[in-house]
C-alpha cells in the first residue's frame, strides 16, 4: 500500500469514526428522557386501571 493509499484509508477511517460518534451522541441524547417518558406511561396506565376498580 502506497503512502497516498494509506492516507486515503486513514481519512475514510476518521470519517467513519466521526459518523459513529455523532450517531452515538444523538442516541444518548434521546435516551436521556426515556426513563421519564416510560414512568409517565406507567403511571398513566396504572391510573386508568385503578379507575375501573
Amino acid at each position: 500500500m502506497t503512502l497516498q493509499e494509506q492516507s486515503i484509508a486513514d481519512d475514510k477511517m476518521r470519517a467513519e469514526i466521526a459518523k459513529l460518534v455523532a450517531e452515538t451522541s444523538e442516541i444518548n441524547q434521546n435516551m436521556k428522557y426515556r426513563f421519564w417518558v416510560l414512568m409517565a406511561a406507567y403511571v398513566s396506565a396504572m391510573g386508568i386501571l385503578f379507575k375501573f376498580f
